[in-house]
């Protein structure tokens, strides 16, 4: 009876350990795809960390990466975008010229969100025939969203403090993300019209 137990234990423990043996390949199989993926961005490792959910439907598709770069700039974008109007609405965290910079950024990061939808509309619609065009579109305004983010970050120049400190961070993060997401629909504009069709 306890020969019996303990063989029945240790076959549980056998069989949990082969269980986890193969998540744990599952997941270095889905990481792989990921990472290989980021290696053609400035910032690898925030893509890996930004982009890690896409793995298991993105895996090897050029296409798919792009759209999914593009799709977390944006959420990204409009996070940092509604912290930038509460921090306008709370008049007496900036004054003189940080309270014109934040105008400006609040400014800029409408255009950002307005590029970025252009760019997720352009990557959504992707066409043999308009292919060389709408890759020069999305380069466009993947690039005018950076510039855009830099110019916001220029505002705040030689400032200091506690709240500028964390706003820079917070867009410079969101620029970072652009940045990758750049470099992924240049990988897609590299790879050409075959990437066009997922696998």
């Amino acid at each position: 009876m306890a020969n019996d137990i303990k063989f029945l234990v240790m076959t549980f423990f056998l069989v949990a350990w082969l269980a986890s043996l193969g998540q744990c390949a599952s997941a270095n199989g889905k990481n792989k795809y990921v990472r290989d993926a980021c290696r053609v961005t400035r910032y690898p490792d925030l893509c890996i960390h930004s982009l890690a959910p896409f793995s298991n439907t993105a895996k090897t598709s050029p296409t798919l990466w792009a759209r999914a770069g593009v799709s977390v700039t944006l959420s990204e974008a409009k996070s940092v975008a509604r912290y930038l109007v509460r921090l306008k609405s709370q008049r007496s965290s900036f004054r003189g010229r940080n309270s014109a910079a934040l105008s400006d950024c609040i400014e800029c990061f409408e255009n950002v969100i307005d590029e970025l939808h252009k760019s997720l509309r352009v990557l959504r619609s992707l066409s043999r025939g308009t292919f060389s065009t709408q890759m020069a579109d999305l380069n466009t305004w993947l690039s005018a969203a950076l510039t855009d983010e830099d110019t916001c970050l220029d505002g705040f120049a030689g400032q200091k403090g506690k709240l500028i400190k964390f706003l820079l961070n917070r867009v410079s993060k969101a620029s970072y993300i652009t940045s990758n997401a750049l470099a992924l629909a240049n990988k897609l504009a590299a790879t050409g019209l075959g990437s066009v069709i997922d696998p």
